[in-house]
């Protein structure tokens, strides 16, 4: 949930420790574990758009702020969602490789960077457009190469486009949950009942709730006073350590 890419280092935490890779239940629950997360903390605006998009149903017009957020986040993933549907073999396999996943580390820290010391930070949340919606949701998309960090891309687009910090994050947050789902849904289909009751599955996905929640609590507090250079900077150092552990591995 924070801008330095998890998936970035469940790719390269086995490779520079030699960790076996935990496998697709282990992916599974942490997705299962990141969505109850997103879900959990913000279950008030969840609710509320569940309770608007009956009525919405009915009245066939948007007339509330929660059945415009409703849409905003459908039009925002479907992007990642065909991105996803199209590169998931690229995304097992090329996508993966070490010196990519560190490139898109400097690369989008960079990007991160720029703008953040760039931000108008005038726009809020309730001000967000279906324009801008899908841009953040262009975005997200590239987050299917790890590295580049799925909220990490969301948020930078999110500066980029004159959102508050703070509301950024929010959005961001709130986006991840279909796109989440979504892959949770297709992955849960190749495991059995045995691993999804299995003590590694359950023990992930509490650990990712965990951590989700933590994360999600921090940032939305930390960017009310603070800029992202923390971020960026780790970035940098990972990257840093992935090249220079490659070249002695030669």
């Amino acid at each position: 949930m924070l801008p330095i890419s998890s998936s970035a280092h469940l790719v390269l935490l086995p490779w520079l420790f030699g960790f076996t890779d935990p496998g697709l239940a282990f992916d599974v629950a942490l997705h299962v574990g990141t969505l109850v997360a997103v879900v959990g903390y913000f279950w008030r605006e969840w609710v509320d758009m569940a309770v608007s998009l009956v009525k919405l149903a009915h009245e066939r017009k948007v007339t509330s702020q929660s059945q415009k957020l409703a849409l905003l986040l459908v039009l925002a993933s479907v992007p990642g969602a065909i991105v996803g549907f199209l590169l998931e073999d690229y995304a097992e396999s090329i996508f993966r490789s070490p010196l990519l996943v560190a490139t898109a580390l400097v690369v989008m820290g960079s990007v991160l960077w720029y703008a953040d010391h760039h931000d108008k930070g005038a726009k809020k949340f309730d001000q967000i457009t279906k324009l801008d919606s899908l841009k953040i949701g262009l975005a997200q998309a590239l987050a299917i190469v790890p590295g580049v960090s799925r909220s990490g891309a969301t948020m930078t687009t999110g500066l980029f486009l004159g959102i508050d910090r703070a509301d950024a994050a929010k959005f961001s947050f709130m986006m991840s949950a279909p796109i989440i789902a979504g892959a949770a849904l297709l992955k849960v289909s190749e495991i059995s009942t045995e691993m999804l009751t299995s003590g590694v599955f359950l023990t992930a996905m509490i650990s990712a709730v965990a951590s989700s929640l933590f994360a999600i609590g921090f940032l939305l507090r930390f960017v009310r006073k603070h800029n992202f250079n923390v971020f960026v900077y780790y970035r940098f150092l990972l990257a840093g350590i992935v090249l220079v552990t490659f070249l002695m591995r030669r």
